[in-house]
């Protein structure tokens, strides 16, 4: 596992030395087993504070990237960039109805497919494709988590749904195993079992994931991240701490001490930058995140304040 100090390179006081409290990301490196939700309770308990969140679930049987933000930085996930990038293993012949090694085999092929066979299909899973999410996924059909109607035996109708896979590359095939190892970039939302699956039954075999490594989730990296195990104290945490202005890729303005005032009122301030319309900017006050805004023609509105 990767354990790296990327506290060093990128975290400044100007990411702590608010009175509330900490602002900062922190860039994890998820182990297989553990949800994300049990990655954030613990990082809750090593620091003591109780705004945590991820960016994004990471299934229990994967491992990798999972940014956690601390405090005030979990109402900036939304200006984060959101591609993903996976290592995954794909296994054929086998069908399962988590479309992942964790679920029941419903199908076998004893039919054995080659490396063209499979390059030959992996483009018609690139660009923007209609995908169905798995049963077992907490998507939500009228109040209710797919996952609860498949454990009750029930099949819902879901609705496939647009994703973009802007990279899916074969980087290994062992045809004895009849397993691929597939780099995916994708958009948020995709399903990595889904392509599993899709792939394997284009293929006429079926195919399950067996091992899933998040290498990218936008600007954190897996050769940045940190073992879960590094955070066992709040010190811990400041000493990984990630300031959000180095992970924000908006235009940033700093603003003087009569701008910070209005905006602390949520008051609008003038776009003295000459910034286009309908643009968000980042305001900064003595090297701290100030505020979220967004350019309104000579004006910049203030959207949050922290």
């Amino acid at each position: 596992m990767v354990k790296a100090d990327c506290g060093s390179s990128v975290t400044s006081n100007a990411a702590i030395k608010k009175d509330f409290g900490i602002l900062g990301f922190l860039n994890i490196r998820k182990p297989v087993g553990m949800t994300s939700h049990d990655v954030v309770y613990k990082i809750r308990k090593a620091s003591g504070i109780k705004q945590v969140g991820h960016t994004g679930t990471l299934d229990p049987f994967a491992e990798g990237v999972l940014p956690v933000c601390i405090g005030k930085a979990t109402r900036l996930i939304e200006y984060l960039d959101d591609d993903k990038e996976y290592l995954a293993v794909v296994k054929f012949g086998i069908e399962t109805d988590t479309y992942d090694l964790d679920g029941n085999i419903i199908s076998v092929s004893d039919k054995k497919i080659t490396k063209s066979e499979l390059e030959r299909i992996l483009p018609e899973f690139r660009g923007e494709i209609l995908q169905t999410p798995p049963m077992f996924s907490a998507i939500k059909v009228k109040g209710k988590k797919l996952y609860e109607y498949a454990r009750e035996g029930k099949q819902i109708e879901v609705e496939a749904r647009k994703v973009f896979i802007e990279k899916l590359e074969l980087n290994s095939f062992d045809s004895e195993k009849q397993e691929a190892e597939i780099v995916v970039k994708c958009s948020k939302g995709t399903y990595i079992r889904s392509i599993a699956h899709d792939i394997g039954a284009k293929l006429l075999v079926g195919g399950h994931l067996v091992k899933l490594t998040r290498t990218k989730a936008g600007k954190f990296n897996i050769e940045n991240s940190v073992d879960l195990d590094n955070f066992q104290s709040i010190s811990d945490v400041k000493k990984y701490l990630i300031n959000p202005l180095e992970m924000l890729d908006y235009p940033k303005v700093k603003v003087d001490v009569t701008e910070n005032e209005k905006i602390s009122h949520g008051n609008p301030i003038h776009n003295k930058n000459d910034i286009s319309t309908g643009q968000v900017v980042i305001l900064i006050y003595n090297d701290i995140i100030s505020a979220v805004g967004v350019t309104d023609g000579d004006k910049i509105l203030i959207k949050k304040v922290f």
